[in-house]
């Protein structure tokens, strides 16, 4: 890795001031320097030194030659290649509807829904970015009480204005930050941009002087006959002087150009969030051309399942069930499931109303499993949320939802859609889901996973995963955005290999069988603590097909006692 002291080098040999660094971290990069095998979370502890979830021991020993029943996963997310090599041939297919007539043959109320529906889509195109939640409140809430004296709220208001003030103290901070973010990530982007281009013309320069390719060793030999090519031999011996070992000029431009490229990655994030997220005139809603007042509607959307940004969705899906059989790409935790693609999440914040009728869709349309990879802050419709929770408890759904990756405790701090009803109690059928890494040491959970005792279930391996992307691509990200579906996807082997277990079983099942790490200090994610991993969940352990299909077998079936 590029690290500081050759940053600033950079800077000085390009005839640029040093400035500082700033680290962006976010699910499509990776947290650690130190890699694990591609398949690591398929892995098994034992023989294979990384907490991964014991797959293919599972399908080796324990489900050897054993009968599955196919299981079908709705992935609510930003929408899924269904054409992917490793996923076409596990997509679920509605066979009630006829591809292309635009007729709703099996009168569902959605036109066409081949592989499953898109609810930020309309006639005429799909979502991409949108506002955030605390945004739209934002904006909601402003003409009401912007210029409004606190003491003169009366008590009839007084609870909505201090939602007001919570929304606003909210607001303000997160735009002042990522507007300083995308600023610093510009301007760096374009320091090192103009550095590389001014190393790979020296490289050329001496490279068309020698006839052969310059190195760190060979740049002492070249005889500078000119004030053009002693700046160049001056500026490479500047730039690659603290650089151990001989390396060619080459290679360093390529290891730049990958280090610029996350920068890149880095700007387009705080872009879209300064231009999109905290935009309080942006509406997105005029392409789906539904009422957003109207809460109970529920017939709009299009059927294009893969949207304009499939990144996200896609590596999900591979996760829970990408082919076993075909030996090309990866290998996905279910081997006998069909993923059903329902695209309800933009780059931005999903709305309550389009994740209530997603779930209403995914378990009319025979879901046994929902992935949610998924959160946000504010909730101001949660009421419809809850309702179609319910509703997939009530039919047997099991609902798998990821913790979020703003290194909180959400036994406080808010994140939803979450267990909890508005109106007292909570869903029985949820797992709430962090993230976890590869090595049992102290960098065990992943640096950014929300964490909670009582409001996190478990952990599930979500730092470095390589699963699909579009256009037959593959790609490590991380984040509870992984761990959610590696969960999924156990409990999908679960309902495939002992279809006779209902949901409340499977969800205790999975809890029962993780696996504990007596003693372990882990640092709590958004500080430099050590604390005990128990605590960071309500079982204080970590997801394992193999000791959950061992604990399923022992019970034939039958209820977990609690």
């Amino acid at each position: 890795m590029i690290n500081q002291t050759l940053r600033l080098m950079l800077f000085a040999a390009a005839g640029l001031l040093g400035t500082t660094s700033y680290a962006f971290q976010t699910e499509t990069s990776q947290a650690d320097t130190i890699t694990a095998p591609q398949d690591w979370f398929l892995r098994d502890p034992a023989t294979d030194h990384v907490q991964g979830l014991s797959v293919e021991k599972t399908y080796s020993t324990l489900l050897k030659d054993k009968p599955s029943k196919t299981v079908l996963v709705a992935v609510i997310d930003s929408g899924i290649d269904a054409d992917h090599e490793d996923l076409k041939d596990i997509m679920w297919v509605n066979e009630d509807e006829i591809p292309g007539n635009g007729i709703d043959d099996d009168k569902n109320g959605y036109i066409d829904d081949i592989h499953g529906w898109n609810f930020i889509g309309g006639k005429n195109g799909n979502v991409n970015e949108d506002t955030y939640e605390v945004t739209r409140e934002y904006a909601r809430l402003k003409p009401k009480y912007e210029n409004v004296d606190e003491k003169s709220v009366g008590k009839k208001n007084k609870a909505e204005y201090d939602y007001w003030k919570k929304v606003k103290t909210k607001y303000d901070r997160d735009f002042e930050f990522n507007k300083t973010q995308y600023d610093q990530y510009n301007q760096q982007f374009e320091l090192y941009k103009n550095a590389a281009a001014t190393i790979a013309f020296c490289d050329s320069l001496l490279e068309a002087k020698t006839g052969k390719p310059v190195s760190k060793s060979s740049l002492a030999t070249i005889n500078a006959t000119d004030d053009t090519l002693r700046f160049a031999k001056e500026t490479l011996s500047k730039v690659l002087e603290n650089v151990d070992g001989d390396i060619m000029v080459s290679e360093f431009i390529e290891e730049l150009n990958g280090y610029i490229g996350q920068l890149g990655e880095g700007v387009d994030h705080y872009r879209v969030a300064v231009e999109f997220g905290y935009n309080l005139t942006f509406n997105s809603r005029t392409v789906v051309g539904d009422d957003p007042k109207n809460l109970t509607e529920k017939n709009y959307g299009n059927n294009d399942v893969k949207g304009p940004d499939a990144r996200h969705g896609t590596h999900v899906a591979g996760i829970i069930g990408a082919n076993r059989k075909n030996d090309i790409g990866i290998k996905g935790i279910a081997d006998n499931v069909r993923i059903m693609s329902v695209r309800a999440v933009p780059n931005g914040d999903e709305r309550d109303k389009d994740i209530a009728n997603a779930i209403i869709y995914a378990v009319d349309n025979g879901a046994k499993v929902i992935n949610m990879s998924f959160g946000k802050a504010f909730s101001p419709n949660k009421e419809l949320v809850d309702k179609a929770v319910k509703y997939a408890e009530s039919k047997g759904v099991l609902l798998v939802h990821a913790a979020g990756n703003d290194g909180d405790n959400t036994d406080v701090e808010s994140n939803y859609p979450n267990r909890k009803f508005l109106k007292g109690g909570e869903a029985k059928t949820w797992l709430e889901i962090g993230a976890s890494s590869w090595g049992a040491d102290q960098n065990f959970v992943g640096s950014f996973s929300n964490y909670g005792k009582k409001s996190v279930d478990l952990f599930s391996p979500g730092v470095q995963i390589y699963s699909t992307t579009p256009d037959n691509t593959y790609e490590d990200l991380q984040g509870t955005s992984m761990a959610s579906p590696a969960t999924a996807g156990v409990a999908a082997v679960l309902f495939s290999y002992f279809p006779d277990l209902n949901a409340s079983e499977v969800k205790d099942i999975i809890r029962k069988s993780t696996r504990k790490f007596d003693g372990l200090k882990v640092t709590k994610p958004g500080s430099q603590d050590q604390v005990s991993f128990s605590e960071l969940s309500s079982t204080g352990g970590l997801v394992n097909v193999y000791e959950a299909v061992k604990l399923a077998q022992t019970l034939k079936g039958k209820p977990v006692e609690k």
